[in-house]
C-alpha cells in the first residue's frame, strides 16, 4: 500500500539535524542560541519519527498491510535502475519501533549529560543526523539506498567519536572506527556488484531480487551472500573487524549508547535478516555467520573479564551479544536473532546510560576501581544498573533470558552442539564480568563516605523507562511452554525463520542449564568481587588483559607492513623509478634541446657559415650524381 508516511519517519530527525546545525551556526557567529531551543529540536524530531511508525504498525497490526513509498527514479543507466524506495514491512517497521523510540530516549539523556557543553548545539546536529541514517538504512526497499543510509551511520559515528578533538587520542580512536570499517564497507559494495551481475536485468529492490533468485547463478549468489557479511563484520564488530568498537568510547557516553543500542552496530544484523531469501539456501555461509559470531562471542567475554574501564568493558560486552545475534541469523533463526537485537536495546542503552550517569557524578572517571574508591550514592542509577545487569546475564524472568534462551535452544536444536557449548560458556562469562562491574562499583567496601549527587530528570527519566523494557519486554515473544504466543516470530512470520520445536522437557533442561552456568558466573564474581579492596586495583595484564595482543598483532601484520610498502613505493617506485625515468627522459630532450638550440644562436656570421656549409655540401653532391 502506497503512503507519504515513509519519508516523514525519515525527514523528522533529518530536519532537526538541519535546523540544529543553522542554529548552532548562528550561535557561534552572531549571536548566542539557547540550549532549550537546541533540546526541543533535538528531542521531539526524534518522538515524531516514534509516534508515526507507531500509527503505521497499528494499522499494518489491523489490516495486515505493507507500506510502500516511491520517491523518484536515482539512476536509470542500461540494465541498472535504481529507485529511491521505502519499505515499510512488518521486518522494517519492527526496527523502525524500538529504533525511534530507544533513540528518542538516549536523545532526552543527551540533554542532561550534554548539559553546559561547548559543542551542544552541534552535538543534537549530529545526533539527529545519525539518527536519520539508521532510519534511512532500516527503511530502504533496495540494497543501494540501504548502502547510502550505511555509509551515513558511519560517517555520522566518525563525526561524534572524535567530538571532543582536542584529544589526539579521540582522533585515533575515530579514524580506526573508519578506517576499519571502510574495510568491511568495501565487501559489502563488493557484495552488492556481485548481486548486480547475478540477477542481471532485474530491477535491484529485495522483492525483485527475491523473486528472481532462482535464474541467478549459484556460485555468485554465494560469493555475494559472503561479500555482504564482511560488510556486517566490519559495521557489526565481528572478528577480524571489531577492532574499532572499545575505542569508539573516545566519544561521549550518549553517542555509545545510541551506537551500541539501537544503530550502527545492529546494521549488519539486521542486513542479513533483510537478505534472509538469499541466506536461506547458502547453507555453508550461514554455518560461517554463526561460528563467526560464537567465537566473536567468547573472545569479546574473555577480553571483558579483565577490563577496568566501565565503557569498554559495556563495549566488549557488545560485541559478544551481538555474536549471539549472529549466531541466530546464521542458522536460519532470524526472528530470534532480531528479538534479541531487540531486548539488548532495552538493557545496552540503559547500562551505558547508567554508566554515564556514575561518569557524571564522579567527573568523567571511568576506571572502576577508582569510581569504587570515590563512590556517591546514586540510588535510581544503581537500581537500573543492577537491572539491566541481570537482564544480560540472562536471569529470568527479566527480557535478556528469553531472548538469549531461545538462540541457545535454536543452536542445540540444530545439532551445532559446539556452537551452543560456547555460547553456554559465553553465558557464565557474560554473568561473571557483568557482576565483576557491578560489584566493584556499587558494592564493595569503599575508603571513601558515600556522598548523594543529584541526577537531572533528563538522565534518570529514560532509565526509569529503559529498566521497564528491560524487564518486561521478553514476555513479547514468552515460549509456548510459558503459556505464550510467539508474538514476535509470528509478527516477522515473512522471513521464513526457524521456530524452536523441542519437546518441553528438553527445553525445561537447556532453561535450567542456561540457568544455572549464569548463577555459577554471579556466584564467582560474588566470591570474588563483593568484597574486594578497590584499593588494590586488578591490572591489565597478561594475554587477556591485553586482549590477546590483536591490536599490536594488526600494528604489525597491517599498519606498519602498509607503511613500509607505501614508503617503498613512495620512495623507491615512485621516486626512483618512476620519476627516475620521467626525469631522465626529460633531462635528455632537455639536453637535445640545448645542443639544437646552439644552431639559432642569433649570429648572422654562423649562419652565413652554415649557409655556405649547406651550399658546399649540394654542390658536391650535384657534382658526383651527375659526374661532372
Amino acid at each position: 500500500m502506497s503512503t507519504n508516511l515513509l519519508v516523514w519517519i525519515i525527514l523528522s530527525p533529518l530536519v532537526g539535524a538541519i535546523l540544529n546545525g543553522g542554529f548552532y551556526f548562528y550561535h557561534i557567529k552572531k549571536k548566542p542560541v539557547s540550549d532549550l531551543t537546541f533540546s526541543l529540536i533535538g528531542t521531539i524530531t526524534p518522538f515524531i519519527s516514534f509516534l508515526i511508525t507507531l500509527s503505521l504498525f497499528l494499522r499494518m497490526k489491523d489490516e495486515n498491510i505493507i507500506f510502500e513509498q516511491q520517491l523518484f527514479t536515482w539512476l536509470n543507466i542500461d540494465k541498472l535502475n535504481i529507485n529511491m524506495g521505502l519499505l515499510g514491512d512488518n521486518l522494517s517497521i519492527f526496527m523502525t519501533m524500538f529504533v525511534t523510540f530507544v533513540g528518542w530516549l538516549i536523545h532526552i539523556y543527551a540533554v542532561g549529560y550534554m548539559k553546559g557543553d561547548k559543542g551542544f548545539g552541534k552535538f543534537f546536529a549530529y545526533f539527529n543526523l545519525f539518527l536519520a541514517s539508521m532510519l534511512i538504512l532500516v527503511l530502504a526497499d533496495n540494497p543501494i539506498i540501504l548502502f547510502i543510509g550505511w555509509e551515513g551511520v558511519g560517517v555520522c559515528s566518525y563525526l561524534l567519536i572524535k567530538f571532543y578533538y582536542g584529544k589526539k587520542e579521540n582522533i585515533i580512536a575515530a579514524n580506526k572506527a573508519f578506517i576499519v570499517n571502510r574495510v568491511g564497507d568495501f565487501g559489502f559494495i563488493l557484495g552488492v556488484i556481485t548481486l548486480f551481475f547475478a540477477m542481471g536485468e532485474v530491477d535491484l529492490s529485495f522483492s525483485s531480487i527475491e523473486a528472481n533468485l532462482g535464474n541467478a547463478s549459484p556460485e555468485l549468489l554465494t560469493l555475494a551472500g559472503f561479500l555482504l557479511f564482511v560488510g556486517a563484520m566490519g559495521k557489526s564488530a565481528q572478528i577480524p573487524l571489531y577492532v574499532w568498537l572499545p575505542d569508539a568510547m573516545a566519544g561521549p557516553t550518549p553517542i555509545s549508547a545510541l551506537i551500541h543500542a539501537a544503530t550502527m552496530v545492529t546494521a549488519g544484523v539486521y542486513m542479513v535478516a533483510r537478505f534472509h531469501f538469499l541466506y536461506i539456501d547458502l547453507d555453508d555461509i550461514g554455518l560461517y555467520i554463526a561460528y563467526t559470531g560464537a567465537v566473536s562471542a567468547l573472545l569479546a567475554a574473555f577480553i571483558a573479564t579483565r577490563q577496568n574501564d566501565i565503557k569498554k568493558i559495556l563495549a566488549y560486552s557488545t560485541m559478544s551479544q551481538l555474536g549471539y545475534m549472529f549466531i541466530a541469523v546464521g542458522l536460519g533463526f532470524y526472528s530470534t536473532g532480531l528479538f534479541h537485537v531487540f531486548t539488548h536495546a532495552f538493557f545496552k542503552a540503559m547500562l551505558f546510560m547508567g554508566a554515564g550517569g556514575v561518569i557524571m557524578a564522579l567527573h568523567h572517571q571511568q576506571d572502576i576501581f577508582k569510581i569504587a574508591q570515590h563512590r556517591a550514592s546514586l540510588p535510581i542509577i544503581g537500581f537500573t544498573f543492577l537491572v539491566g545487569v541481570i537482564a544480560i546475564s540472562g536471569i529470568p524472568p527479566f527480557s535478556g533470558f528469553f531472548s538469549k534462551d531461545a538462540i541457545l535452544a535454536g543452536a542445540f536444536q540444530e545439532g551445532e552442539y559446539i556452537i551452543w557449548a560456547i555460547a553456554m560458556f559465553t553465558a557464565f562469562l557474560t554473568a561473571f564480568y557483568m557482576f565483576r562491574l557491578y560489584f566493584i562499583v556499587f558494592v564493595a567496601p569503599s575508603p571513601i563516605v558515600k556522598k548523594y549527587v543529584y541526577t537531572p530528570k533528563t538522565v534518570t527519566f529514560p532509565l526509569v523507562v529503559l529498566a521497564i523494557g528491560a524487564i518486561g519486554a521478553g514476555f513479547l515473544n514468552l515460549p509456548s511452554i510459558f503459556g505464550g504466543e510467539h508474538l514476535v516470530d509470528t509478527w516477522l512470520a515473512q522471513l521464513n525463520s526457524k521456530t524452536i520445536h523441542l519437546s518441553h522437557s528438553t527445553e525445561y533442561i537447556l532453561m535450567g542449564a542456561s540457568i544455572l552456568v549464569a548463577s555459577l558466573g554471579i556466584l564467582v564474581a560474588y566470591k570474588k568481587y563483593a568484597n574486594f579492596d578497590v584499593t588494590k586495583p586488578e591490572e591489565e595484564v597478561g594475554l587477556i588483559g591485553n586482549k590477546f595482543y590483536v591490536d599490536e598483532i594488526y600494528d604489525v601484520v597491517f599498519v606498519k607492513t602498509l607503511k613500509k610498502v607505501s614508503t617503498f613505493i613512495d620512495k623507491v617506485v615512485d621516486d626512483k623509478i618512476i620519476d627516475g625515468f620521467i626525469m631522465s627522459s626529460s633531462n635528455n630532450f632537455v639536453n637535445i634541446g640545448k645542443k639544437v638550440a646552439m644552431l639559432q644562436n642569433a649570429n648572422v656570421r654562423f649562419y652565413a657559415c652554415f649557409m655556405l656549409l649547406g651550399m658546399t655540401c649540394i654542390f658536391i653532391y650535384i657534382y658526383i650524381t651527375l659526374g661532372l
